[in-house]
């Protein structure tokens, strides 16, 4: 127990007091949880098994949002983070807990989100999938740049709750390779005299610094967010960059000029190079532009696929149809082991790139089409066998769940980024009955954070068991 005189030891519940709890469980947000007199209290950067004074910060009537002041006792599962700003920075939440207890965390989420929003009860969810490695495993990392109080140019992730940057030279989960780039560039931006983006008043013009890395084949992307074209020598300094690095492939400019939240504008040109870089993914080589969507962690994505493929079980006669099919990530390889592939994405240039990755690869039985999901797929003719589903953080729109009802494919594959709506779009598929869910395999595509992936893996019920329903092999 703490001697500070501020303590409560009644029921009191006033922000800026400290209370003492117990750490027992994590949010989905990466918060530890804990109670006090029947009240939750939800604290960053705390482990379960942490008994803390809090000095509570929002305070609602059940719950309350505090703060770390003082650890009283740490958990068996805190660690030294690998980042020496990690207390400081927002990029990751979870560098405080061990790895092994991240995966922990992570099934519990998905579990939880499967039974409280979902309503299943006992759920099949397999342990994470995870690889060995769980630092410097992004192949794309975007940092706001902004003005130290000395006018030097700086560039990393927000503080915690805030708009205040933290300033960063190397970031422990981002591709190592990246890094020398992340320390020059800020400085050469400096050289430059470019003016630097200030949100408050919409003046300035560079936003964002973006690097993006082929894993397989090394080869990186360096793109400017800048608030309009007029960028003075960039031309020169992108010849500069590319002599400098060799395994820069491309320097590109991409214009946002809206007062938003939102990090890429609708516009990119090359300035130097080439405006993408080549990946190998399952097999095949991908072109990756500088704002075209590509999983984070490459290698967890591809165990994550051969998951996918090792339940469908592909016989090659299947029809598959993959909504929010982006660059032909997943569309492609499963591809060469159907009768039919047909991919639909909301976004021309994705599509653009879908096409050309297809031809490269010389796969001649896939067809993608543009335009919003839930508009294309109650007027597709064929009825496809298989469906795909990888929608955006906020899940399917609902007319894509009642055309699927309708038109029952005998399987869906639902893969998701968020597990809660996840759960919501899967209790909708199966409360009638009408799907079964077969498992759910969690995979770890964001390390040191509390975000998880999933692969729901449906069956139409009254199918019959055989080619067309998911093998039961546990993964």
């Amino acid at each position: 127990m703490t001697n500070n005189k501020e303590l409560m030891t009644d029921t009191l519940w006033k922000q800026g007091e400290l209370i003492e709890v117990n750490i027992t469980d994590l949010s989905d947000t990466g918060d530890g949880v804990g109670r006090w007199q029947e009240r939750v209290v939800f604290v960053p950067d705390t482990v379960p098994g942490d008994r803390a004074v809090i000095r509570l910060v929002h305070v609602k009537t059940t719950f309350a949002h505090g703060k770390l002041k003082q650890l009283l006792k740490s958990s068996p599962h805190r660690i030294r983070p690998s980042c020496i700003v990690a207390d400081k920075c927002g990029g990751c939440q979870w560098q405080h807990i061990d790895y092994e207890y991240q995966l922990v965390a992570k099934h519990h989420q998905v579990i939880q989100a499967l039974e409280r929003i979902g309503g299943f009860i006992q759920p099949p969810v397999n342990p994470v999938l995870a690889l060995p490695s769980a630092l410097s495993y992004r192949n794309k990392a975007t940092y706001p740049v902004g003005l130290s109080a000395a006018g030097n140019v700086q560039a990393g992730y927000y503080q915690k709750g805030s708009h205040q940057l933290i300033n960063l030279n190397q970031c422990p989960v981002q591709d190592a390779r990246l890094n020398p780039l992340l320390a020059q560039v800020k400085q050469d931006i400096q050289k430059q005299g470019w003016q630097i983006y200030d949100e408050q008043r919409h003046t300035g013009i560079v936003r964002h610094i973006g690097l993006r890395i082929g894993r397989r084949t090394g080869e990186i992307l360096l793109t400017l967010v800048v608030k309009d074209w007029n960028l003075a020598g960039i031309k020169d300094q992108a010849q500069e960059w590319l002599k400098r690095y060799p395994d820069l492939v491309g320097v590109c400019l991409n214009r946002n000029s809206q007062r938003t939240n939102s990090i890429f504008g609708s516009e990119t040109r090359c300035i130097a190079g080439v405006p993408y870089l080549r990946e190998k993914f399952a097999g095949l080589e991908f072109q990756v532009r500088p704002d075209t969507f590509f999983q984070v962690y490459t290698e967890a994505a591809e165990a994550l696929l051969q998951v996918i493929q090792s339940q469908l079980n592909l016989q090659g006669h299947e029809v598959l149809l993959d909504a929010y099919c982006g660059i032909g990530t997943l569309t492609l390889p499963l591809a060469k082991q159907v009768h039919q592939a047909i991919g639909l994405e909301i976004q021309p240039e994705a599509v653009e790139q879908a096409i050309l990755n297809a031809k490269s690869n010389q796969i001649d039985n896939v067809s993608f089409v543009t335009g919003k999901v839930e508009k294309i797929l109650p007027q597709l003719e064929i009825k496809p066998d298989i469906v795909l589903l990888d929608p955006p953080r906020k899940g399917c729109d609902r007319q894509v769940i009642e055309t699927l009802l309708a038109n029952q494919p005998q399987r869906i594959v639902y893969v998701s980024c968020k597990v809660a709506t996840l759960a919501r779009d899967l209790k909708l598929l199966c409360e009638n009955g009408v799907y079964t869910l077969r498992l759910v395999q969690p995979a770890d595509f964001f390390p040191q954070t509390a975000h998880v992936e999933a692969a729901a893996f449906l069956v139409r019920s009254h199918t019959d068991k055989g080619a067309d329903t998911f093998t039961k092999t546990q993964i």
